[in-house]
């Protein structure tokens, strides 16, 4: 539990590059390539929501 409050408290654009290298090592996994191809267009299509969301907040501010 005390791990997921730290990733809540992170900014979104280091959650968005966390995502960046999850997509990345997604490509490189030992699994089959559609697995593959699902974890990274999850975590790609993760990384540009928290962008959005980011810019969203400079904005705002």
């Amino acid at each position: 539990m005390a791990s997921f409050r730290l990733f809540l408290t992170r900014n979104p654009s280091a959650r968005a590059a966390a995502h960046r290298a999850m997509a990345r090592a997604a490509l490189f996994a030992d699994s089959s390539a559609s697995t593959r191809l699902r974890r990274y267009n999850y975590h790609t299509e993760k990384a540009r929501h928290l962008e959005a969301r980011a810019s969203e907040q400079e904005v705002a501010s």
